[in-house]
């Protein structure tokens, strides 16, 4: 009997210039906002090296594919509106890719308060139809805690609980 051992080799990645990797980064850039670290990794994936890649990054830049300002502001209103984070939460998010504390307060505009305030009442209401817990103080506390979760600041949480007056 036989053994037959399968030998892969990974797939080699094709190594670009300069000029040929500018199309390819501009496409990527236009498709949706990228931060510059996530430009500067496809670029280094591309076989540029770090300067090349600045370079390239400076140019994306002043030719308006890349924006971290605008980039910030895309990343809040899809948060927010989408999937009804907090402040906090949002802002953890655009400070682990690497934001500008500058970008962040841009994109942080971008938060409608009315609609803010209409997000945590519906996190509040959900989940407090859904908690099962029975102990008052350990349900609310709970609720608390998932509130938080979301980026949501206690002290906002506190009063959409005295609206509700479900307490």
């Amino acid at each position: 009997m036989y053994l037959l051992v399968a030998v892969f080799t990974p797939k080699k990645k094709k190594v670009y210039t300069k000029k040929e990797a500018l199309p390819k980064i501009a496409a990527y850039c236009a498709y949706q906002e990228r931060t510059q670290n996530e430009v500067r990794a496809k670029l280094l994936d591309y076989g540029l090296g770090l300067e090349e890649a600045d370079d390239l990054i400076i140019y994306l830049t002043q030719e308006k594919f890349l924006d971290e300002e605008r980039y910030a502001q895309a990343y809040v209103r899809g948060k927010y509106g989408l999937k009804r984070w907090g402040r906090r939460k949002i802002m953890q998010g655009l400070k682990a890719k690497r934001i500008s504390d500058y970008c962040i307060k841009k994109g942080l505009q971008e938060i409608d308060p009315d609609k803010y305030w209409e997000n945590l009442l519906h996190w509040l209401e959900r989940k407090h139809k859904t908690e099962g817990e029975r102990n008052p103080m350990t349900r609310k506390q709970k609720i608390n805690y998932f509130l938080q979760s979301k980026g949501y600041e206690l002290d906002l949480i506190n009063d959409a609980w005295k609206e509700l007056g479900v307490d």
